[in-house]
C-alpha cells in the first residue's frame, strides 16, 4: 500500500507542476495540441481496437455483465466520435482569461475577474475507454492537467489511448505531466488517488452509482458528481399528450452507448385516460422496451411486471420503463425529489402553471418541459462539448462542459497610493 500511495503522490505532483505551466499557455498552443491529439487518435484506430479486443476477451472469461461489456466495446464509430469532439474543441474560442468587471470595487482600485483553469483534474471512469480522450480534450482546452484512472476491465484500451494522447501532447510542446494515466499495474487505488488534495483540484467520477458513491466517500478533494439514468417523467392529465410522451421516452434512450438522460420512470396522473396509456405501452413494447408498473397499474395492464420498491431510486441502464400512478403534480414532485437521480427530469403538460411549478419545485440540475432530455456530448447546435451530466447539489450543476472546468480569479489593480 505504501508503494501505491507513493505512486499516487508522484503522479499528482507531476500533474500539478504541469498545471501551473498549462495555466499560462496561449490558447493557440492548446488548440494545436488538441489537433495533434485528434490526428494521433485517428491514426491509431487499429492499435486501440486490438487492445480493446484483449479487454473484451478477458472480461468474457471473467463473466463481466453484458452491460459493462457494452460500455467497454469500442468501435470505429465510437473512436471517430471522440476524434470529432477533439477537432471541435480545437476550433472553439479560448475559455481562459475572459475578463469581466467585478461585482464590487475597493476604494480607488479597479477590481475585475478573469476566468482561469482549476488546476489538476482526476477523472475516474468505469469502462467507456473513449471518455479518457474526451475528458483529456476538455482539460487541455481549459488549461487543466488531467489524471486518468479507468477501470481494470478496460486496462489495455485505456493504456493504448493514453499513450497515443501523451505522445501527441508532448510533440505539441505542452508540459510533461499534462496528461497522466494511473495504470492497473501500479496498484494505485481510488482512495490513494483522491486523497491527494494537496495537488488535485477536482475529482470527476463517471460510471455506475456505486462508483460515484465510493469516490464521494473517499475523496478529500472536491468532487463533481455525475449521473446516468433514473430520470423521471411526469405525465399530466391536461390534454391528449401520449404522442409527446412516447417521443420523449424514445428520444431519451437514443444516445449510445450510455443514454445519460434516459427516462426510466414515468409518473402518470390518475386522471389520464387508460386508453392513452394502453397505446403508449403497446408502442414501447413494439420498440423492444421492458415494461414494469406498480400494483395498481398491473391490475389494469397485466403485461406490466410488478416493480420492487427498491427500483424507484435505482437506474436500470437498459431499455426498461417503470410506471406509477400519482394523485397530483405535488405528489409527483415530492416523489421525484426523493427517488430521482437528480440530474434530468421531465414534465409533459399543456398548463403553463404546471410547467412553472414543476421547474421550480423539482430539485434536479435540469428540468425539461415538453422537450427531449436526450444527452449529446457533441451537440449540433451551439459552441459546446459536454463530458456528462452533474447532479451536484452545489453550484456546478447540469451539463459538464468547458465552463465547469474553469473558475474565476479576482484581480485588484491599484495605483500605489495609500
Amino acid at each position: 500500500m505504501t508503494i501505491a500511495k507513493s505512486d499516487a503522490s508522484r503522479i499528482a505532483k507531476c500533474a500539478y507542476g504541469a498545471a501551473l505551466k498549462l495555466g499560462i499557455t496561449k490558447g493557440a498552443e492548446r488548440s494545436r495540441a488538441l489537433m495533434a491529439m485528434a490526428e494521433a487518435l485517428e491514426r491509431s484506430f487499429d492499435d486501440i481496437l486490438e487492445a480493446n479486443t484483449l479487454d473484451l476477451e478477458a472480461c468474457r472469461e471473467m463473466a463481466v455483465p453484458d452491460l459493462v461489456l457494452d460500455w467497454l466495446k469500442l468501435t470505429p464509430e465510437r473512436l471517430d466520435s471522440a476524434v470529432k469532439i477533439l477537432q471541435r474543441l480545437e476550433g472553439l474560442s479560448d475559455p481562459l482569461r475572459r475578463m469581466r468587471t467585478a461585482d464590487y470595487q475597493l476604494g480607488e482600485e479597479q477590481s475585475y475577474s478573469q476566468s482561469t483553469p482549476l488546476g489538476v483534474i482526476a477523472f475516474i471512469y468505469e469502462a467507456f475507454p473513449e471518455l479518457g480522450a474526451i475528458a483529456a480534450g476538455l482539460c487541455i482546452k481549459t488549461g487543466n492537467s488531467i489524471i486518468l484512472k479507468g477501470s481494470t476491465e478496460a486496462s489495455h484500451s485505456n493504456a493504448a489511448i493514453a499513450s497515443v494522447l501523451q505522445n501527441a501532447v508532448a510533440e505539441a510542446g505542452l508540459p510533461v505531466g499534462s496528461l497522466e494515466l494511473v495504470s492497473a499495474e501500479q496498484g494505485t487505488s481510488i482512495r490513494d488517488l483522491v486523497a491527494q488534495e494537496q495537488y488535485i483540484n477536482l475529482v470527476i467520477p463517471y460510471g455506475r452509482t456505486s462508483l460515484i458513491q465510493q469516490v464521494v466517500r473517499q475523496s478529500t478533494a472536491p468532487v463533481l458528481k455525475s449521473a446516468m439514468g433514473n430520470c423521471y417523467l411526469y405525465w399530466s392529465s391536461n390534454g391528449s399528450l401520449v404522442d409527446i410522451v412516447r417521443w420523449m421516452i424514445l428520444e431519451s434512450h437514443a444516445s449510445s452507448p450510455d443514454p445519460v438522460n434516459a427516462i426510466e420512470k414515468v409518473l402518470i396522473n390518475r386522471q389520464t385516460l387508460s386508453s392513452s396509456l394502453g397505446t403508449l405501452l403497446k408502442n414501447l413494447q413494439d420498440k423492444g422496451f421492458y415494461l414494469r408498473g406498480d400494483a395498481e397499474l398491473q391490475e389494469t395492464f397485466p403485461q406490466l411486471q410488478l416493480v420492487d420498491d427498491r427500483e424507484w431510486g435505482s437506474p436500470y441502464f437498459t431499455k426498461t420503463i417503470a410506471f406509477k400512478l400519482v394523485d397530483s403534480l405535488d405528489t409527483a414532485i415530492t416523489w421525484i425529489n426523493q427517488y430521482s437521480s437528480g440530474h434530468a427530469d421531465c414534465i409533459v403538460t399543456e398548463s403553463y402553471q404546471e410547467s412553472r411549478q414543476f421547474a421550480l419545485g423539482v430539485n434536479s440540475a435540469s428540468t425539461y418541459i415538453n422537450a427531449s432530455p436526450r444527452f449529446s456530448r457533441n451537440p449540433l447546435w451551439g459552441d459546446a462539448v459536454f463530458l456528462g451530466m452533474s447532479n451536484q447539489k452545489g453550484h456546478r450543476r447540469g451539463l459538464i462542459g468547458l465552463e465547469s472546468l474553469t473558475t474565476l480569479k479576482h484581480i485588484v489593480q491599484g495605483n500605489g497610493r495609500f
